[in-house]
């Protein structure tokens, strides 16, 4: 009972927040100490962070969905995949789905109220070729589908000229998920390296592209290691962070490991939002599982984004379900305003409130 009253946490909280709100940053131990907050001090946690995700991204949700557009038999031994060739897991196969599928999936997650439909494809990179052009061509005609970005996953890239190429074909955002920080990347990864996923989001973002970027929480990292991760994005100034949940896979080497708690998710968005406030903050996979019965806090926590419908390999909640959960809320699906430019280093400009109801150009 002695520490029934005891508000440190609270105290301590207040002036971070009105850093953050000023413009400003925290640092790494801050960032540590907001993934330790426990019983009522999560709550001003969350608090706080939703403070700022209003600040930046008033009440308007973004909702993108992806279609599998090439599954299995990926080369590459990211531990969590289930599409890797190296593991037994059971799931469906094929190749490069034709233009059809794609604007099937494209009128399904515009009715679902996506923003964003995500090409994606199991295989480690693009290159120049017979796959490069037949993508370009998937892109050409999603971006041609009225009222729906064309974004794609589609590994990594190390020739310059590709990311252009992509451009001129109406990509929009390209999504390539550090997933980890640099010092358990190889635990999960030894086909390819940390700086090669991070030279991809450099030439894509040269090419004028925006980024999208984030990670696989419950791998076996430690808080540091989500912190690491968390600065990682914010000085590659990624423009949307997707925050995954390892939903164990059979087959997988991972298959074992235990979910999150749904608490240490929520500290999770929390954090990354504090140490990237402009950035759309995206619960992706496995938030049904790792959430569970909480996962309209995710919101509350800082998340103003979230994926709708199926994954890759595992299904989503229904766009009605979702859809329902943002109105019951009170926040709003639709286009959202890009958040204002960041200050000046030493600036004390506020972060911009952005009203619900006003118009801004959409994402």
């Amino acid at each position: 009972m002695s520490n029934a009253h005891d508000l440190s946490f609270r105290t301590w909280l207040s002036p971070v927040l009105e850093r953050v709100l000023e413009g400003g940053t925290i640092d790494r131990s801050e960032a540590l100490r907001l993934l330790q907050a426990m019983g009522p001090d999560c709550f001003d946690l969350f608090a706080a962070a939703n403070r700022i995700r209003h600040s930046v991204h008033g009440d308007k949700v973004h909702l993108c969905s992806i279609v599998n557009a090439k599954s299995g038999r990926c080369s590459e031994d990211c531990g969590f995949c289930s599409q890797s060739v190296r593991f037994p897991s059971d799931i469906p196969e094929y190749d490069l789905v034709d233009n059809e599928t794609i604007l099937s999936h494209a009128r399904r997650a515009r009715e679902n109220a996506s923003q964003a439909l995500g090409i994606v494809a199991a295989w480690r990179g693009l290159k120049k070729g017979r796959d490069l052009d037949t993508v370009l061509e998937r892109i050409r005609v999603l971006a041609a589908e009225e009222g729906i970005h064309a974004d794609a996953s589609l590994g990594l890239i190390d020739d310059p000229d590709i990311p252009p190429m992509l451009k001129e074909a109406g990509l929009h955002t390209y999504n390539h998920n550090l997933e980890t920080s640099r010092r358990h990347f190889a635990n999960i990864c030894e086909t390819h390296s940390y700086d090669e996923r991070i030279a991809t989001l450099k030439l894509i973002k040269g090419a004028g592209m925006r980024t999208c970027s984030g990670g696989i929480f419950g791998m076996g990292e430690q808080h540091e290691d989500r912190v690491d991760l968390a600065f990682e994005l914010r000085e590659l100034d990624v423009d949307v962070i997707p925050l995954n949940f390892l939903n164990p896979m059979p087959g997988t080497p991972m298959e074992g490991l235990p979910l999150m708690e749904p608490m240490e998710c929520l500290r999770t968005v929390s954090m990354f939002r504090f140490v990237n406030p402009r950035a759309h903050l995206m619960v992706a996979g496995g938030r049904e599982v790792s959430l569970r019965h909480l996962q309209p806090l995710m919101f509350a926590a800082g998340a103003d984004a979230t994926m709708a419908g199926s994954y890759l390999t595992s299904d989503g909640r229904t766009g009605s379900e979702d859809l329902e959960m943002i109105k019951q809320l009170g926040l709003d699906h639709g286009p959202v305003a890009e958040p204002a430019a960041a200050p000046s280093a030493g600036g004390n400009a506020r972060l911009a409130v952005i009203q619900p109801g006003t118009s801004a150009p959409s994402s």
